[in-house]
């Protein structure tokens, strides 16, 4: 089996995926505008060949280095990357080269675009919240009327919380739109009615005819787009068992949307109170869907949770269309818990190490890239019991007092810290 895999080494943890390609006998072909000698040993080990183009984002770069790779090795089976970034780019290159066990460039507006995404919700028979398009100021003040505020404002072919507005009121609306008039907003936005809920996600593994093979998913109680916007910290968990209604959600998605041999991440809110026009208080709501595993450490999350490979359980499902890897009966609550360098906590490294050590998966710096979304350095622990985990997020998130912090500004940067084992 012949596997381009697009940009193996960023993000870090991605050269695992290769790896599980590698142990199941695949001939794995990396294409990315990395360095060759900036790829980790294992990496390298991982590939039958790299090929290096200078900018990713250049498409006939791309195109010349697969058409190289067919060439060379024959047949390309599979060109995938995992990430969001790259899914149009490897539909687009898997159309161009007849390569079928991926989406093709007519599945995009479906599995990209927000706004289309809530007609395969209503396939699903999964209710979303409704949506407008944005155009005209005038038209924009119509559905807040018909909606409420707060709304919110978004990409309709965006990633995470980027590049979101919570708009309260009519003056905020005005700011919006002179903003859209005066070019400085030039992607195409949607806009919905504020949804007051808490993120649940259902993520899985998903074989050639549509079954899933491995299940999970996590919850995020805070406001992803607050943290963002806001710097402000970042923390959710891998659940040890998913809600019925959550994996039936999944599942009707799954064909909803067509999905297969994919590892997916679809989020969906769980209503907090009873929203007119929305739901009921408890009741799930449709997010959006993500054709990529969820981002960052979360797979080491689920590693940890689940005591498996899902890195290998990937690899498993692309070559055998079944998973091979095992994995315990025991599961646990595993929690990503992000700091920013701008506050001073209360518990400091060894404190965190002392208390915890036994607990702790992994602790790191982040690099800048994702450092915007998911905090300045983060640290990972599991647990048994959740009242353990809630203790733990408690303890690396308080802050100390105004007494202590007296003379230090609101918003100064402090001397950079990064959690890590003492040797």
């Amino acid at each position: 089996m012949n596997f381009i895999f697009i940009s193996p080494g960023f993000p870090e943890n991605y050269q695992y995926f290769c790896k599980g390609l590698k142990k199941n006998g695949v001939n794995v072909l990396g294409i990315a505008d990395m360095p060759y000698e900036e790829l980790s040993e294992e990496l390298k080990a991982c590939l039958t060949e790299y090929y290096r183009v200078d900018q990713l984002q250049n498409y006939e770069e791309v195109l010349k280095a697969v058409g190289f790779f067919t060439f060379k090795y024959g047949k390309i089976d599979w060109i995938e990357s995992n990430n969001e970034f790259w899914l149009e780019q490897d539909a687009k290159l898997r159309t161009d080269f007849h390569v079928t066990t991926g989406f093709q460039m007519d599945d995009m507006d479906k599995v990209k675009r927000k706004s289309v995404m809530k007609l395969y919700y209503q396939k699903a028979k999964i209710p979303c919240a409704p949506c407008h398009i944005v155009t005209t100021l005038e038209e924009g003040k119509e559905f807040a009327s018909q909606v409420g505020y707060p709304v919110i404002v978004k990409p309709d072919n965006g990633v995470g919380a980027n590049h979101t507005w919570r708009i309260e009121n009519e003056r905020e609306l005005n700011a919006f739109y002179g903003e859209l008039k005066e070019g400085q907003l030039t992607e195409c936005y949607v806009m919905e009615p504020f949804i007051d809920g808490e993120i649940c996600s259902y993520d899985a593994i998903i074989n050639k005819e549509g079954e899933p093979l491995l299940e999970t998913g996590n919850i995020t109680p805070i406001s992803i787009m607050d943290a963002v916007n806001e710097q402000s910290d970042v923390y959710f968990y891998i659940v040890p068992e998913l809600k019925e209604d959550i994996k039936e959600a999944g599942r009707n998605c799954i064909k909803a949307f067509g999905v297969k041999s994919r590892f997916v991440h679809f989020e969906f809110f769980r209503l907090k109170k009873d929203q007119k026009g929305i739901g009921k208080k408890g009741q799930l709501v449709g997010l959006e869907v993500n054709m990529r595993p969820s981002g960052g450490y979360t797979p080491d999350m689920m590693n940890f949770s689940m005591d498996t490979d899902v890195y290998q359980c990937w690899a498993d499902m692309v070559v055998f269309d079944s998973i091979k890897t095992t994995r315990a009966k025991e599961t646990y609550y595993c929690v990503y818990v992000g700091r920013r360098w701008k506050y001073e906590y209360a518990h400091d490294d060894k404190d965190v190490w002392g208390k915890y050590g036994s607990n702790i998966k992994m602790a790191t710096e982040l690099p800048e890239v994702i450092a915007y979304g998911m905090g300045d350095y983060m640290c990972i622990a599991r647990f048994k019991e959740k009242q353990e985990m809630e203790e733990f997020i408690q303890f690396l998130l308080e802050k100390k007092t105004e007494e202590k912090q007296k003379g230090i500004k609101k918003g100064q940067i402090r001397g950079k810290k990064v959690l890590k084992r003492e040797k």
